[in-house]
């Protein structure tokens, strides 16, 4: 038996895996990027009561 008859999904489930792993890489640089805006917006309001 050889793993030819397989190969394609063997490379289907490589391209599946890496698209899930590409795709939650995505989804924690965004995640960053909203949290980074929102602390920004957090830190900006907090000094301006502060200041009063």
């Amino acid at each position: 038996m050889s793993a030819v008859p397989h190969i394609g999904f063997i490379v289907a489930a490589y391209l599946v895996a890496g698209a899930a792993i590409l795709v939650m890489i995505g989804a924690i640089l965004l995640d960053y990027r909203l949290l980074t805006r929102a602390l920004a917006r957090l830190q900006a309001t907090r000094g301006e009561t502060e200041a009063r």
